[in-house]
């Protein structure tokens, strides 16, 4: 269930009221009468199926609310109520497949953010996998891949597509471009830094290194993983699964690759410079297209769910103690 606290203009509660109830799957409306100060209006309070959430949300965006007055939407950890589960039953589809896009598209757009603390975090990941990729060591580049934060921006490149969004798409773009760029460059500083001081040298690039080759030779699984990635990813954002989103960090190589072009470049080793720019534009775009077509299909309308038969209404069960 969501818990939704609205503030609206005394002249529109009314209208905002039977909004809300017509909406399938509301319950627990409350009006508090004159109870908001800033913006001065009627407090609205009610709790919403997360499957008939989005319509409701919808329907008060239409209305203006957002724009005179507030939505805030929580979740709700725990909620006994009868009227709560009869209204979980009576809402169209199922909980767990249920997308709220405009929490999503405002997700996206916080964390497509082009900040000093992105760049921070995708520098540090960067030189922790260029740690990884001298040394051939598959813990430092999963390590890498957990720290590093682009899947934000991915994320909200796909979001925009699906929401035809062109201000989110081109926000996610720079982030991503601007991004891998000046984390790049300073993984180059910090490459010709450590060759300075006798800790990474070309002998250590050229050896085998059998945990971290693959960073530098793509192939066709290198698709296949990262759009397998870029579905898991969209489902734990849509799905509020967020736990999920570590597996997908480390199941594409975007920083490693990106660390091990930087330190190939400063070194002069462009072929593998090369394998590993392939490498990551192949990840960025398997995670782009299948986070992309998840979201299409999860905008397909599902059927609704039937209510079972002789469903008694909560009103008419006896209470636990024989009332």
């Amino acid at each position: 269930m969501l818990h939704l606290r609205l503030i609206t203009p005394a002249d529109r509660t009314a209208e905002v009221v039977r909004l809300v109830e017509r909406t399938v799957g509301t319950t627990h409306v409350a009006v508090v009468p004159g109870a908001a100060l800033h913006p001065r209006g009627d407090l609205v309070l009610c709790d919403v199926a997360r499957e008939a959430g989005d319509e409701l949300i919808g329907g008060l965006r239409s209305l203006g609310i957002d724009e005179c007055g507030s939505i805030a939407v929580e979740n709700i950890d725990l909620s006994l109520s009868e009227h709560a589960e009869k209204a979980e039953r009576a809402a169209p589809g199922e909980s767990a497949d249920a997308v709220l896009w405009e929490q999503l598209t405002e997700a996206t757009h916080e964390e497509s953010t082009l900040s000093v603390t992105y760049l921070a975090f995708l520098s540090l990941a960067m030189m922790i996998a260029a740690c990884g990729v001298v040394l051939d060591n598959p813990i430092l580049i999963v390590g890498a891949m957990a720290v590093g934060p682009e899947f934000g921006p991915l994320a909200g490149i796909c979001t925009g597509v699906v929401r035809r969004s062109a201000a989110l798409v081109r926000r996610s773009l720079i982030a991503v471009v601007a991004g891998f760029a000046a984390a790049m460059l300073i993984t180059v500083g910090f490459s010709f830094l450590m060759a300075w001081l006798e800790l990474f040298d070309t002998a250590m690039l050229d050896a085998a290194r059998p945990n971290t080759s693959f960073i530098f030779q793509p192939d066709a699984f290198s698709l296949v993983v990262s759009a397998l990635a870029g579905m898991a990813g969209m489902l734990s954002l849509t799905s509020a699964k967020s736990g999920a989103l570590v597996g997908v960090a480390i199941s594409v190589t975007t920083v490693p690759a990106a660390a091990n072009a930087a330190v190939a470049f400063s070194f002069g080793e462009y072929r593998q410079a090369v394998g590993s720019v392939e490498q990551l534009l192949l990840n960025l775009l398997g995670i782009v297209l299948a986070g992309t077509l998840t979201l299409l299909i999860q905008k397909i309308p599902l059927p609704h769910r039937p209510t079972p038969p002789n469903d008694p209404d909560p009103a008419s069960k006896p209470s636990p103690s024989g009332d």
